[in-house]
């Protein structure tokens, strides 16, 4: 269900012009970060509208493994390696809009320092493997 003021729901809707839609499914979407912390920065994006990975449980760990597989076969095919490439999620309060997206960000190398810290796998930032193995522990939420 979209959010009213959330500006994640109406890019994944399409209802924002200005935002180009990179690849779609009928789950997510894919586009490009406003604020890139590497030269491709790119974001997969649901289009059900959850907060954050906190609002998942472990039912919702294929959906996670399609937003990353979906992330990696687009960047293949613009001929980016993901070999070095880093795929994750903000957990709240570090995150800046409040719907579910996993980044996806490569060169990781190459990324800047501030870059690295916002980006570091933490308690803040999960990558795809770490969300998968907390989202494996948490209990069904219905």
């Amino acid at each position: 269900m979209a959010e009213d003021n959330c500006i994640f729901c109406k890019i994944s809707s399409g209802q924002e012009p200005t935002s180009v839609l990179e690849m779609e499914t009928d789950e997510f979407v894919i586009f490009k970060d406003i604020k890139p912390a590497s030269q491709h920065h790119y974001l997969a994006v649901t289009k059900e509208h959850y907060t954050s990975l906190k609002a998942l449980d472990k039912s919702h760990d294929p959906l996670v493994a399609r937003m990353e597989s979906g992330l990696k076969e687009f960047l293949t095919g613009k001929g980016i390696s993901v070999q070095d490439a880093l795929f994750g999620f903000h957990l709240p309060p570090f995150i800046t809009v409040k719907h579910l997206h996993m980044h996806a960000i490569a060169p990781q190398s190459e990324m800047g320092f501030l870059s690295r810290l916002i980006f570091r796998p933490s308690v803040w930032f999960k990558t795809a493997d770490d969300a998968r193995v907390y989202l494996s522990q948490v209990e069904s939420l219905q």
